[in-house]
């Protein structure tokens, strides 16, 4: 795949993909939307590929946002279009099936947070800003914020970050819940690789399960989430993956009875 605003490596079952908008913080134009798309199918559709680690190039910014340039003489129609097209990435990403980490080193600010919220784990920088700025340009989010930050954290939380427009730090951000962990800059890239290869390492089939029974589940009724998670347990016991995983912890535990 030719790519003009992303750099993409394999690293055995890992998957990175950085976006490479140095000059403009990797802010999200159009065209960068439609390449990560495209990214992301690619690697859903790729079974060597196990989890995904969605970065920015450079120190000072995962992503600072959307394009502000390109959204200035948006009509009100082009405006949805956009919004649609930048949802629609982060819906892609979030029911992958496979885990996404995103890797957050500076700045994840407008669509760029809305990115990382899209992801299942967010990892960060002791550095790390985020918010959502947008009123602060007569905006509302429109890749998702609202509705991801209050699922993820709340509503009061939602509407500190969106309606003061004020950028957090990572700090903060732990606190909401907005991320999973938060490290000293130097030990980012160690922290990011080893939650990687865990994932990298895990059966396949019940990752894709458990992301969709908490993704999908927590949207439905708890009687449909069960019924869905049963199914979904079910469905383990046709995999290759838990006959081994059964086999090899029942080896790993043989020692502790043998020696009572």
């Amino acid at each position: 795949m030719a790519c003009t605003h992303l750099l993409i490596e394999d690293a055995g079952a890992v998957r990175r993909i950085t976006l490479n908008r140095a000059d403009k913080l990797n802010a999200l134009n159009r065209a960068l939307l439609d390449e990560l798309g495209s990214a992301m199918q690619q690697a859903r559709h790729d079974a060597a590929v196990r989890v995904v680690v969605l970065a920015g190039v450079g120190d000072k910014a995962f992503v600072a946002g959307a394009d502000i340039a390109e959204m200035a003489d948006l009509s009100p129609a082009q405006a949805q279009a956009f919004s649609q097209q930048g949802q629609s990435l982060m819906r892609s990403i979030e029911t992958l099936g496979k885990p996404v980490l995103a890797r957050i080193q500076g700045y994840a600010l407008g669509g760029g947070l809305e990115l990382a919220m899209a992801c299942h784990l967010r990892i960060a920088s002791t550095r790390a800003k985020l918010g959502q700025p947008e009123v602060g340009l007569g905006l509302i989010p429109g890749f998702g914020g609202t509705q991801r930050l209050t699922r993820l954290c709340g509503r009061g939380a939602a509407l500190e970050l969106c309606l003061l427009g004020a950028p957090i730090d990572a700090q903060r951000a732990q606190q909401l819940g907005l991320l999973t962990r938060v490290v000293a800059p130097e030990a980012l890239d160690a922290e990011v690789d080893a939650v990687a290869a865990q994932f990298a390492a895990a059966a396949p089939q019940a990752m894709r399960h458990i992301l969709a029974c908490v993704i999908e589940g927590s949207e439905c009724a708890l009687d449909q989430a069960l019924a869905f998670e049963t199914q979904a347990f079910a469905l383990c016991f046709a995999s290759s993956d838990m006959r081994e995983g059964t086999r090899a912890f029942i080896e790993r535990r043989k020692p502790l009875f043998d020696g009572r």
